[in-house]
């Protein structure tokens, strides 16, 4: 591009190219990041663009609008206009089937990425086979056993434990109930009587009657 064009000559051809009605607004934002043309400069050529014949202007309002010279183009017959239609159809099926495929072959790649790979699969194998192995250890481990408890021992020891249980809430309630009475005379405190007495409670060892 010559400097002496100032860009007239990329503008035309991206007109010609086009075909299509363009704003000098339009023509600027579509070609100033690849060219750098200056806003400026891109409305002084297509001014003189429109000047020089080579290139149409409508004015709407306070808008110009600049498209191509649509002397330059051929006549289209009306076969050919339907032998390219003909074709449009065509490409929209094969882009429909080929979108289609991909989306097949975009969900058959995510599946196959969330899968184990061979050695993963292997690694896992051997790790639920070893945890199958000492799960099994374990199960002769019981079934060897000689020193099972029959349900008649389970209920038997649940029953006498319930009977002390009983027997230790009553024996503490009988005692707190002696104490409580001696306390009304006592001149010094519960603590005080406690100690004297040297009687331990519960609490003092850390000990919770269970519940039955």
């Amino acid at each position: 591009m010559s400097k002496k064009d100032n860009g007239g000559t990329l503008i035309l051809a991206y007109l010609n190219d086009k075909n299509r009605p363009y704003s000098a607004q339009d023509v600027f934002c579509n070609l100033q990041k690849q060219h750098g043309f200056g806003k400026t400069a891109v409305v002084k050529a297509m001014e003189q663009l429109a000047l020089e014949g080579k290139i149409k202007e409508k004015i709407y309002g306070k808008q110009k609008i600049y498209f191509a010279d649509q002397a330059q183009f051929k006549d289209v017959k009306d076969a050919d206009l339907k032998a390219m239609d003909s074709q449009i159809s065509e490409l929209n099926t094969e882009v429909q089937t080929i979108s289609q495929s991909c989306r097949q072959l975009d969900a058959e790649l995510k599946e196959l990425s969330s899968s184990l790979t061979t050695e993963e699969m292997m690694s896992e194998i051997r790790e639920l086979k070893a945890e199958c192995s000492g799960y099994r250890e374990r199960l002769e481990k019981i079934k060897s056993a000689t020193n099972h408890v029959t349900p008649e021992e389970k209920e038997k020891v649940y029953k006498d434990r319930n009977v002390y249980v009983k027997e230790w809430k009553k024996r503490k309630r009988m005692a707190s109930d002696m104490m409580n009475a001696i306390l009304e005379g006592y001149p010094k405190s519960k603590k005080q009587f406690l100690e004297e007495v040297g009687v331990e409670t519960d609490e003092d060892c850390k000990v919770v009657v269970p519940s039955t």
